[in-house]
């Protein structure tokens, strides 16, 4: 067996459970803001994967002091932009390597622009191939000075840290709610108020919520008109003595499945009514398929059911919507699985993988644009 393979045999049985590690989405968001807050930021429970460590040696790079302790992050907040010295205005570019992590890259494009220096945002193949050209576009609206070092509307990037007043700007919001997320994150470092109005309709707003609750957490001032209009006050992040981040519901989706499949049931703990994450909804989906599912404030349990096929508009849970399609591989009749363009534009394109893998172990499966 060489390193890059991982044998599966069957099993007798699925049950018991699970303890969830931190949210990806909530632990580079929290980390990001903690790093830009007035005073020491306590997170606990982050997780430890690529997306975060790429942030947290991008963020050490740039000078943040970052303390680790057991399960606990400790980050002494900048108080504002991440750089502020007037020596690395005239400094030569800091080069910071993102490697695939969109939910770094996206967030320090904006952040960066506030910083006083020069900074290459840096990132592997499959990064130079994921779009960022709308997100340059409404930062360049607000005064961004932001280079392309490759092909235009795509990483790398190179960001001249020149600041941001603050105004009015327009962005798309058909294509990956990451662009408006990192608008919102710098905003409240900005010196006015920052209004940012939607053209068409917003996908994963649940993801949008994820950072809205973050922000107001951390102390900032954001309201919106339907997911139509943001407004953010100026005034900047205060720290957060200790912040839970709640269990990953995406990783929690591979457990419930199984558990809805065959066995004596699965209760995954670090999830349930009190979770910020849309992927909780992903329950919604197991009880439609027929899978018997409790909720409580913070564990989900599951247990199998006649599973039976669903047609189903899954875009404000698209990373779930992937486990709904292996799913839907143990329910009798034929799923449909709708409105999911925007996993086209993931780390990989997420519906082609998706129908490839699943064809090779006998699925029928008919691929669509969304």
């Amino acid at each position: 067996m060489t390193s890059d393979t991982l044998t599966l045999h069957a099993l007798a049985e699925t049950g018991g459970r699970v303890r969830l590690p931190g949210s990806k989405s909530i632990s580079n968001r929290a980390l990001l803001i903690a790093a830009q807050a007035n005073g020491v930021s306590a997170l606990h429970n982050l997780l430890d994967s690529d997306d975060t460590r790429y942030l947290r040696e991008a963020l050490t790079t740039l000078g943040v002091n970052i303390t680790e302790t057991d399960t606990t992050l400790r980050v002494t907040g900048t108080n504002g932009p991440l750089v502020t010295s007037s020596a690395a205005a005239s400094a030569p570019p800091v080069e910071l390597q993102l490697g695939m992590a969109g939910t770094a890259y996206r967030p320090l494009t904006a952040a960066l622009c506030l910083a006083k220096g020069s900074f290459d945002l840096l990132g592997n193949a499959r990064m130079s191939e994921r779009p960022i050209g709308h997100l340059v576009d409404a930062l360049r609206t607000l005064g961004a000075s932001i280079d392309y070092l490759g092909t235009e509307d795509y990483p790398p990037l190179r960001v001249q840290g020149t600041g941001l007043a603050g105004g009015s700007v327009s962005m798309r919001g058909d294509l990956s709610s990451q662009y408006l997320t990192s608008l919102l994150l710098c905003a409240p470092l900005l010196p006015n108020e920052l209004t940012v109005t939607i053209e068409g309709e917003l996908v994963s707003k649940p993801y949008l919520d994820i950072t809205l609750a973050l922000m107001q957490n951390f102390g900032a001032q954001i309201e919106h008109e339907d997911y139509a209009v943001f407004r953010v006050a100026p005034g900047g992040y205060v720290a957060a003595a200790d912040y839970l981040i709640e269990g990953d519901a995406s990783n929690a989706t591979y457990f419930l499945a199984a558990g809805a499949i065959s066995g004596r049931g699965i209760t995954v703990e670090g999830i349930g009514t009190a979770s910020v994450q849309g992927d909780v909804a992903f329950t919604d989906v197991l009880r439609a398929m027929g899978a018997k599912v409790s909720v409580d404030a913070h564990s989900v349990s599951v247990q199998p059911g006649k599973l039976k096929a669903i047609d189903l508009d899954l875009n404000h849970i698209p990373d779930a919507a992937m486990t709904v399609a292996l799913l839907a591989l143990f329910a009798e009749g034929t799923s449909t699985l709708r409105n999911l363009y925007n996993l086209r534009v993931k780390e990989t394109d997420r519906l082609s993988a998706l129908a490839t893998e699943l064809q090779k172990v006998g699925a029928t499966v008919v691929e669509g644009k969304d």
